[in-house]
């Protein structure tokens, strides 16, 4: 499932291409992606017409914005978002197609239709964040969390790790992934009970969790085996193969040499050091 780098490169590759763009017509034919509007059409009766002004994004949603809208992007587990030439045949899965004043066409293809596409009913919080994304936490890139208040949220939560960081409330757009690749990188085991952390393993997991997520942007955001994930030009993310913890099993840890290990979390792989994660 893309998680908030993958989410981000995408972000960076569509704000350079749609901004100031005007969206003439939006076909949504899936209608498990706008699941949210019932009836499809009104896509297009709130977008058509509107000039994009920016892209933002919180966690793993993408922000589309217009003149007086703002149109929220999923990718879910199989999504892809492609901005395509002028009469380009439209892949396989093509459930929403908003057509652009230059003759391109953005695409939100997803095989899998855990995605979505929605219009926000409005109005936006405070924080500039669509109400329906109300329910998530920090976005650890967007929102500056400095040490005093990591650690007071930590403290708060008697939760284990590797699904506090997983579960959107806490911190929005890590997955799998990612928690996997924050705990090796702080040297702490998926297991620990958040509110028992010191202050440094609390600031060291703040670190950790910046460093990851920027050089997973750096690099593109990762790519896995079934090659899901591209960015709008169809390109391959890089982060994978600065792996040290997810999909390692068995593989000697670059930090002190023991195997990397294998447990299952609530149905999912995780993947940690035994030897150094603490």
């Amino acid at each position: 499932m893309p998680e908030l780098p993958e989410a981000e490169t995408v972000r960076r590759g569509l704000a350079g291409e749609l901004t100031g763009r005007r969206i003439l017509g939006v076909e949504a034919t899936g209608v498990r992606t706008v699941r949210r509007h019932p009836d499809p059409r009104e896509l297009h009766g709130r977008l058509a017409g509107g000039r994009i002004t920016g892209l933002g994004r919180h966690g793993k949603y993408l922000l589309l914005r217009t003149d007086d809208e703002v149109a929220v992007l999923h990718l879910g587990m199989s999504g892809q978002i492609r901005v395509d030439g002028e009469g380009a045949p439209r892949p396989r899965h093509t459930h929403v197609t908003m057509t652009l004043d230059d003759g391109r066409e953005l695409r939100f293809i997803d095989p899998r239709t855990f995605g979505e596409v929605f219009v926000s009913a409005g109005p936006e919080g405070p924080d500039g964040r669509p109400k329906e994304l109300a329910h998530l936490g920090f976005d650890p890139l967007e929102d500056r969390v400095g040490p005093a208040r990591l650690a007071a949220l930590l403290g708060a939560r008697r939760m284990q790790l590797k699904p506090l960081l997983m579960g959107q409330r806490f911190v929005a757009g890590i997955g799998n992934i990612y928690a996997d690749e924050i705990l090796w990188a702080a040297a702490l085991r998926p297991g620990r009970v958040a509110a028992d952390l010191s202050p440094a393993e609390a600031e060291a997991l703040r670190r950790r969790m910046l460093a990851v997520l920027r050089a997973a942007v750096r690099a593109g955001g990762s790519t896995l085996g079934d090659g899901s994930y591209v960015d709008v030009n169809g390109a391959a993310g890089r982060y994978q193969l600065r792996h040290r913890a997810y999909g390692m099993e068995g593989r000697p840890c670059a930090r002190c040499g023991a195997p990397i290990g294998r447990t299952r979390w609530g149905g999912r792989s995780t993947f940690s050091c035994p030897g150094c994660q603490r």
